[in-house]
């Protein structure tokens, strides 16, 4: 059954990679034979090019505003008990919970709605656009945080107090080095979300904010050929490349 199970799910991953190395524009069977020039048409393509760019730019921003938000939001979750801490666990995960394109869709709405009210003209703005990838990346870091730090034994930052250090020494000098995979790992996963996300950054970006997921969907719109499938290749390769080189130095399989 795990087998199975496996199977299905790489199954779509499996396809890709094939289809990426088919020398046939249409998929037909038989097929004619194998090459490398759908990966040489991808580079071909301007705007893969620059939406890989601008993916990246956004998926660094995302990671650390998100990192900004959720360390010192977990601090207080895990380190005080408070009337209603539960409630702010459920909402800072509730990103998880809901379908992306519900969230891409609710924030579209709400942000017209803004826009109408006041008359500042933030439909498509770049603020707005980096704050909805923000949004999907909360969650991450929060669940990898609170799990790391709930596993940091206090009597080490209770020492650290009882020597004199006062309270924000304490946190960056003993709590934050003893969590450092943990930010590791939620900085990771927060980048991987942003940097693949296509329902949030539909409805949020405009015109000339075009990543790399949105560059491949307008090109599906207009021709359907295996240079998708290499692009796709590349971008599954990139995202593996990052968290093998990211367990060299943190042992993410442990955060998660």
């Amino acid at each position: 059954m795990i087998a199975f199970s496996l199977a299905l799910m790489l199954l779509p991953l499996v396809l890709v990679f094939w289809l990426s190395v088919i020398s046939n524009e249409i998929l037909s069977l038989p097929v004619e034979g194998y090459s490398l020039h759908w990966f040489s048409e991808a580079f071909r393509q301007p705007q893969f090019l620059s939406g890989f760019l601008l993916s990246i730019a956004v998926a660094s921003f995302a990671m650390l505003a998100g990192l900004l938000v959720s360390v010192p939001a977990a601090m207080v979750i895990v380190r005080r008990n408070f009337r209603g801490r539960s409630a702010l666990i459920q909402l800072l995960m509730s990103p998880l919970t809901v379908p992306a394109i519900v969230i891409g869709a609710a924030l579209y709405v709400t942000v017209v709605e803004i826009e109408i009210a006041s008359g500042a003209p933030i439909v498509g703005s770049t603020g707005v656009f980096v704050a909805g990838h923000v949004l999907l990346t909360i969650p991450w870091c929060i669940r990898l945080l609170l799990a790391s730090l709930e596993g940091v034994n206090m009597s080490v930052e209770e020492a650290a107090a009882s020597l004199g250090a006062r309270p924000p020494t304490v946190v960056w000098l003993v709590t934050l080095p003893l969590i450092k995979p943990g930010i590791f790992a939620a900085a990771v996963f927060s980048f991987v979300v942003s940097f693949g996300n296509l329902e949030v950054s539909i409805f949020l970006s405009s015109p000339g904010q075009v990543t790399l997921p949105v560059a491949m969907m307008q090109y599906l719109e207009w021709k359907i050929d295996p240079t998708i499938a290499a692009v796709s290749v590349l971008q599954v390769l990139f995202v593996a490349l990052m968290l093998v080189i990211s367990n060299r130095f943190v042992n993410i399989s442990r955060m998660v």
